[in-house]
């Protein structure tokens, strides 16, 4: 029986009855910003977001009602009013709104067939840009309206095409939707496309952040896929587009185009701009640098060249200076990179700071950590403050784990960082069962964060000490450890993994014989890697795992598989199974939960129901979750409710709960 089972520790539920906290929008002065929070209705099965005007000294009001959801707020450069989107009915598309800040009723201004997705302003207030999809193939309002009405009650046509990426994450990219931008004049209500015929992509998911808006209003920085026809692979490339109604122009020469190029962004006094650069094509984790574009020379300058980090939602403030965030050492910190300095400087640390808005004022980011989601929160010459408290009530009855993070010898003997979180109640002197966190991508480290999916205060709420490991291939320690594992998977993570086990059996408070690792993504690739590997792990837990290497030429993504497996099965089929853990199946004994989603297109649905398959012909315990309407993550309240609950049903039947009698 646990201790203090008298206090409430976290579940699955109160997850869910948590508020999600968004990225503040702030005053030109930073005294206040404008929020989106979202609220879940488990039994409907479905959130809410209302926006909230914020003050720095923690002071709230709310904006909107909390009967529709009102979502991508953007703040009036005045300060007076806010945009944000919204739907008038469940089975409309979300329009662009305003509403004074003062308060009334929210007013609509646009009716675009497939509405509207993010909104800048012009800087004098005079009007908006606006992100608003069209159909794929039917890149004007009048040819998206007429293909719309084709459809309507027609019946289910078959998907053909000689595409490489033809679907990405959950949605089909074929017959789909392509962002276009245009110009919104307030007086008129007119919305005038400034990208005609435009029919590829601006952005892979949500366009908010990858347009700006020139300090003098006449032009627009974006990005746009120039890959073309059959889209092959992703290339993303700066162009700029004026209101008069000229056609885009790209930044720079496609010759000189590296891998991608994302997140431009205007000076501000409109000389230059910046913008992210991926120099290696088809390796998603490359390292983004900062370039420097003049945009009277064209002179591009590579910004901090020397610096191992890799650059996130970097902003100009007024001074000049560029704020950003960036992976650090399994975290997640906020810089600043002074104009003419080579190095970032860091201004946060202790905690995951992300989402940067520098202000007059004091900046505006959002904070969290593993024992506490995400808030808003202020920078000042103080530090760092959380403002706001939406989810204050619930914590404040909740009792939570310690938390902490070590280091130990990984493979061949190399440092390897860990976060650790303890049961609530942890006691020392006992032996308690062990859960592995391990992290997806390969490349994205357990930064120190809330996760809502696979959250470790919840994990450790049931009993377990739970330990997450940023083993060889994660990123924010360097680009030469990130690289460490191309070609080779199963080698220095799997080791490291081991590494880690060992390490916390020496400090004496685990029981050996009731421990488990658990993952998802490429996590439940290690998971069903280390189980045809090596029979010291009580209970396993596969979620969206590769399990098959060669299936993974079944993904959405499919080009830079031969970097990153070691190999292409038309050329050494060797290379390819070496590393896969279908390929090495003699050995699986552990008992194993697999569970899987039906859209997922990223890890197909057969990789887990092929091992499933497997392990039951082998007689090795082994449980399926199917969920016909998930895709790659579980994000409906009620099936992450459910995933919680057989997560830690499996757990308990083979690894028990508290420590040991």
């Amino acid at each position: 029986m646990l201790p203090h089972m008298d206090s409430k520790t976290l579940t699955a539920t109160d997850l869910w009855n948590m508020s999600r906290v968004g990225q503040p929008e702030p005053a030109s002065d930073g005294s206040w910003a404008v929020v989106p929070v979202t609220s879940y209705d488990i039994e409907g099965n479905e959130g809410t977001t209302r926006l909230w005007r914020v003050w720095a000294d923690g002071s709230t009001r709310p904006l909107t009602n909390p009967d529709a959801s009102g979502t991508a707020p953007a703040l009036a450069p005045d300060g007076n009013a806010v945009v944000f989107m919204r739907k008038r009915a469940d089975a409309d598309k979300p329009q662009l709104h305003i509403m004074r800040i003062d308060g009334g009723e929210a007013e609509c201004l646009t009716d675009l067939p497939l509405g509207v997705s993010a909104a800048g302003w012009l800087p004098d207030g005079s009007g908006l840009i606006l992100a608003a999809p069209l159909l794929r193939g039917h890149p004007s309002v009048a040819a998206t309206l007429e293909e719309l009405d084709r459809r309507d009650g027609a019946p289910t046509e078959p998907v053909v095409t000689e595409d490489r990426i033809y679907r990405y994450w959950k949605r089909w990219l074929v017959g789909g939707e392509m962002h276009h931008l245009f110009h919104l004049d307030l007086s008129s209500r007119e919305a005038v496309d400034l990208t005609p015929d435009l029919d590829d992509l601006i952005a892979l998911d949500d366009p908010t952040g990858v347009f700006d808006v020139s300090p003098d209003g006449t032009e627009v920085a974006f990005t746009v896929d120039v890959a073309g026809v059959p889209h092959d692979r992703f290339r993303f490339a700066i162009h700029t587009v004026g209101l008069d109604g000229a056609p885009p122009q790209q930044l720079t020469s496609p010759h000189l185009l590296p891998a991608q190029q994302l997140r431009p962004r205007y000076s501000p006094e409109g000389r230059h701009l910046i913008y992210g650069v991926q120099r290696e094509p088809d390796y998603y984790a490359a390292q983004v640098e900062l370039v420097h574009h003049n945009r009277e020379t064209g002179e591009e300058v590579s910004l901090a060249p020397e610096w191992d980090r890799s650059a996130g939602g970097w902003e100009y403030n007024s001074k000049g200076d560029i704020v950003l965030h960036a992976g650090h050492e399994g975290g997640m910190a906020v810089f600043v990179l002074p104009r003419g300095a080579t190095s970032p400087t860091q201004l946060t640390r202790g905690l995951y700071a992300h989402g940067p808005r520098p202000t007059t004022g004091p900046m505006w980011l959002r904070v969290e950590s593993p024992a506490h989601p995400a808030e808003a929160a202020v920078l000042d010459e103080s530090g760092v403050r959380r403002v706001g408290a939406f989810n204050q009530t619930i914590l404040d009855d909740l009792e939570m784990g310690a938390t902490g993070e070590f280091t130990f010898g990984g493979a061949n003997g190399a440092p390897v960082q860990a976060y650790i979180v303890y049961p609530p109640g942890f006691d020392r002197s006992k032996k308690w069962p062990l859960v592995h966190n391990i992290h997806g991508g390969p490349h994205n480290a357990s930064g120190g964060s809330w996760h809502r999916r696979w959250n470790t205060q919840a994990l450790a709420a049931a009993g377990y000490v739970v330990v997450s490991v940023n083993f060889h291939g994660s990123d924010s320690f360097g680009d030469d450890f990130t690289r460490s594992i191309r070609g080779a998977w199963g080698d220095k993570p799997a080791a490291d993994i081991l590494a880690a086990t060992d390490h916390l059996i020496g400090e004496g408070f685990i029981d050996q014989d009731r421990m488990a690792i658990v993952g998802g993504s490429y996590g439940g690739y290690l998971v069903s890697w280390l189980i045809g590997r090596t029979n010291r792990f009580a209970a396993a837990i596969c979620h969206a795992g590769v399990t098959d290497v060669l299936g993974q030429w079944a993904s959405d993504i499919t080009a830079g598989r031969e970097t990153a497996i070691g190999g292409v099965p038309w050329e050494d089929m060797e290379a390819v199974q070496r590393w896969s853990p279908l390929a090495h199946t003699h050995g699986m004994a552990t008992p194993t939960l697999i569970i899987h989603g039906e859209l997922d297109y990223r890890v197909v649905v057969t990789q887990g129901l092929t091992l499933y398959g497997i392990l039951k012909q082998k007689g090795v315990d082994a449980r399926l979750v199917y969920y016909p309407d998930e895709g790659h993550w579980i994000e409906k309240p009620r099936n992450s409710i459910h995933w919680y609950r057989e997560f830690m049903d499996w757990l308990e039947r083979y690894i028990g709960r508290g420590p040991s009698q």
